[in-house]
Parts: C-alpha cells; structure tokens; sequence
C-alpha cells in the first residue's frame, strides 16, 4: 500500500497510549519502521515525512534503496539491520548501517568487528538477538549464551552492545508474546547488574504486539504493516 503520514501518526499516537499505561514516557520508545520490501520511492516519502529509523532485513536491498534515494536524504534517517547477518555480508554493513540488531554469534560479531575496524568506523552499535522461543529454525543466541557474548563483545572496540532483541514465535496472540518480551527484560537486568551497563535497550514488539511490548519494557518497537500497509 505504501507509506501513509496518518498511518504513522496513529502508530505513535498508540505509542503514547501505551507508555501511559506501563507509567512511562513515550520519549523513552523508538519506532523502527519496518521498510524491508518497500521500494525505495516509498521510503523515501518516509523519510521526508520525518520518519527517524528504518528497518531492513537484507544487507543488498538497502544498499540498493540507499543508492536510489541519494545520499543527503537516506542520511537523515538511521538505518537498523533488523534480519539475520550472513557473515559474508558484513563486509559491506559499515557506511550503510548504523545499528546491527541481529548479532547472535561470536563468529558474526568478530567478523562485524573486523569489517567495521577495516573501513575506520565505529564503533558500531549492536543488539544481541536472542531466541527467546528456543526456536531450532531461527536465529539468535540462547538465553545461557548471552553473558558470554557480551563478555567478548565487550573487548571489541569496534563494536558497542546496547541491547537486546528477540521475535518471539510467530502466529501467537500479543498476550502469548508476553512471556517472551518479560524474559528478554529480566535478562537485560541481569546482564546490566552483571557490568553489562551499555546494555540498556531492549528491541521486541512489532505491528500485532507492540502495545505488550511497551508494557514490558521495550524500548524499541519495530513496525511495518502498520505504518507501510499488508505486504502484497
């Protein structure tokens, strides 16, 4: 359907609603608009309606939307990597993603280090993401792998943890969410008390479930039909 301004305008507007209701302030929510299979002349209509993040799943896909929209303006928005990172394409992720959110490896995140360090940027911002569903089909570190990887992470200088990400099962109700995004905020705390103090966000929640999200902590929502319309 493409993007539409009253669409988003109605996505932040339950934003607020929803951080009212957990007591907390809508400041303290980001809404990554999912722009993954739109083309690039509708994110570009995004962008110049103020959208501030957009979210895509293929490395080559964005690259190719970025090339089209022009630099000036793709650079007015940050742009997160919220699929899966194949580690060949790491090489090309500095200079067209600010954040990765899909680190789940140390393989992947030595690999990201090295390619971010090689073209002289960074550091890079990163999430952990965490199959909270223990799901074999899906990406994401285990809860018990987390600690660790954030210990070696840790000594990256190129990279930065802030936070963690989960996507719980699919074709659940957003009360079925529920448990997923509270575990992924119980093991947030626990690795902050560990030390972990730069990581503090916390990506979960998308169109159908990000109203529980954001009662559960989420500070990054991650929104596509919502804001964009069904996929065709």
């Amino acid at each position: 359907m493409g993007f539409s301004r009253e669409r988003y305008e109605q996505v932040l507007e339950r934003v607020e609603c929803a951080a009212a209701k957990a007591g907390r302030s809508p400041g303290e929510i980001c809404v990554v608009a999912v722009s993954k299979t739109q083309p690039a002349d509708i994110v570009a209509e995004a962008i110049e309606a103020g959208v501030p993040i957009l979210g895509e799943n293929r490395v080559q896909e964005a690259r190719d939307k970025r090339e089209e929209i022009g630099p000036e303006l793709s650079a007015l928005a940050k742009w997160h990597l919220i699929g899966s990172l194949q580690r060949n394409k790491a090489r090309m992720v500095p200079g067209l993603f600010d954040v990765v959110e899909s680190v789940d490896s140390l393989a992947l995140a030595r690999e990201l280090a090295r390619r971010v360090e090689s073209a002289g940027a960074g550091p890079m911002e990163v999430f952990i993401q965490v199959n909270t569903g223990d799901e074999p089909q899906k990406g994401g570190a285990s809860r018990g792998e987390v600690p660790a990887l954030l210990e070696e992470i840790g000594r990256m200088a190129p990279l930065r943890a802030i936070g963690l990400m989960c996507i719980p099962p699919l074709g659940r109700s957003a009360e079925e969410s529920r448990s997923h995004f509270r575990a992924l905020r119980e093991l947030r705390n626990e690795v902050f008390e560990a030390g972990h103090l730069t990581v503090q966000a916390l990506s979960m929640g998308m169109s159908g479930d990000f109203e529980v999200a954001i009662e559960e902590g989420a500070t990054h929502v991650r929104i596509g039909t919502a804001i964009f319309g069904p996929r065709g």
